[in-house]
């Protein structure tokens, strides 16, 4: 006879996707006042579903996980950037909120992508076939013996230090390649392992938080202005719909080895995919942590966007974004949208850009290690003010110059935000 099923505790409101790497999974337990936000997370119309399914070769067609109640008892373990993001929609639109959480920290855009719609790609199908022959051509036998020396040199250091009463060493224990491999998967294979088998769930849009892992050099970032663009229009045609896609554009954060500009330069020229947004961060990133703690406002500027762009509420959502330059005499006239109240954020010099006139050749190190030269523009610090909602920059050593950028570098100086405090994104103009 026929089975009787019964579903309990079911909500009707909105789902959201979130995915990314591990700025998206990092938990309520580890973001700023941790204890706080646990004793205050009394939302029993808030859900998260945590996808646990690992990377797979081929695409699955099912997922693993639960649908959990928010409470003191749980939140810790939420994703926090998504966590605060539904706390703010939830107490604006008076509607039950859910999240899917699908992350994976360290991993590239390249293994969230439909690895066949990359080979497809004509920028994207040599990197792509490069990158599986690396995959495949991994040798688990070394790999398995080469981790257990290092693991056993560790624990020898480790041991050595607390015979000798000295401090234990500082460096981590070394990762399990193998472990790695199968949680992060090569190309294409988080697609097929975490996000395949949610389609085709129902659900508002998608946040990104994801790019660390392919700012490592130029040539990777400005990769990601197809990459990018490649997975919101691949993931769409598997949901069959034009779903809302926003992301987190990197944050201040300065280490050595590093090539951050290229990479946000990619994630603003991305905004060109339709309903798209982007919220910059360039205010809240630490300088020597890749995490940033205060998901807090991560989490509120995803919803300003939601709010604005897929609820119709009257909420500014961006910080400054730049239209145009005009280049007058000495000086050079810079436009932006979402820039009502142009202003300072503290102090009073307007900090974070450069002009030049000229270019110059200089020797770097590409990806592969190996010196190349290079030729870019001799850019010099400029002085720069807000005239009639626009910016004017000039500088008394570079006369007629042809180039302008804003906080190009890993850990800018910067200052330009909008009346709503948001702050401008980086940017540059040069001759094409």
């Amino acid at each position: 006879r026929p089975r009787e099923c019964v579903f309990e505790d079911v909500l009707v409101g909105e789902v959201w996707l979130g995915s990314g790497q591990s700025n998206m999974s990092l938990q309520v337990a580890r973001c700023l006042n941790p204890e706080q936000e646990k004793a205050s997370a009394n939302f029993p119309l808030i859900r998260e579903f945590g996808e646990k399914s690992l990377a797979h070769a081929q695409p699955k067609d099912n997922c693993k996980g639960k649908w959990t109640i928010c409470s003191p008892e749980t939140v810790s373990n939420y994703s926090a950037a998504l966590y605060f993001m539904a706390r703010e929609l939830h107490k604006e639109l008076k509607v039950p909120v859910g999240f899917i959480q699908s992350s994976v920290g360290g991993t590239p855009i390249e293994n969230w992508i439909d690895v066949n719609t990359q080979l497809a790609v004509p920028e994207l199908k040599e990197t792509t076939e490069t990158r599986i022959k690396s995959w495949n051509a991994f040798d688990e036998v070394k790999a398995k013996a080469k981790y257990e020396k290092e693991l056993a040199d560790w624990k020898a250091a480790k041991e050595k230090a607390k015979l000798d009463g000295q401090l234990e060493p500082t460096a981590k224990a070394p990762a399990d390649p193998i472990a790695k491999r199968k949680g992060s998967g090569g190309p294409g294979e988080l697609f097929n392992g975490k996000i395949a088998g949610l389609i085709p769930y129902t659900i508002r849009g998608i946040i990104w938080y994801q790019g660390e892992a392919n700012a490592h050099s130029e040539e990777r970032g400005k990769l990601y202005q197809t990459q990018l663009p490649t997975l919101i229009k691949d993931w769409r045609k598997y949901w069959k719909e034009e779903l809302p896609f926003c992301w987190a554009q990197l944050p201040n954060f300065e280490r050595v080895g590093e090539n951050w500009p290229w990479l946000r330069e990619a994630q603003l020229k991305s905004l060109s995919v339709s309903s798209t947004g982007m919220i910059t961060t360039m205010d809240i990133g630490e300088t020597d942590d890749i995490h940033p703690k205060n998901k807090q406002e991560i989490g509120r500027r995803f919803a300003l966007w939601a709010l604005n762009q897929v609820y119709g509420k009257k909420v500014e959502y961006s910080g400054p974004l730049p239209v145009s330059r005009e280049i007058r005499g000495d000086k050079v006239i810079i436009s932006f949208s979402h820039a009502d109240g142009l202003k300072i954020k503290e102090g009073t010099e307007l900090r974070g850009f450069e002009i030049a006139n000229g270019l110059v050749k200089s020797k770097t190190i590409d990806e592969n290690k190996k010196e190349i030269e290079v030729t870019s523009y001799n850019y010099a610090p400029a002085k720069a003010v807000i005239e009639n909602g626009k910016v004017v920059v000039s500088s008394d050593t570079i006369k007629n110059p042809t180039a302008v950028r804003y906080a190009w570098a890993n850990n800018p100086d910067c200052s330009l935000v909008n009346q709503d405090d948001l702050p401008a994104s980086p940017f540059r103009f040069e001759p094409k």
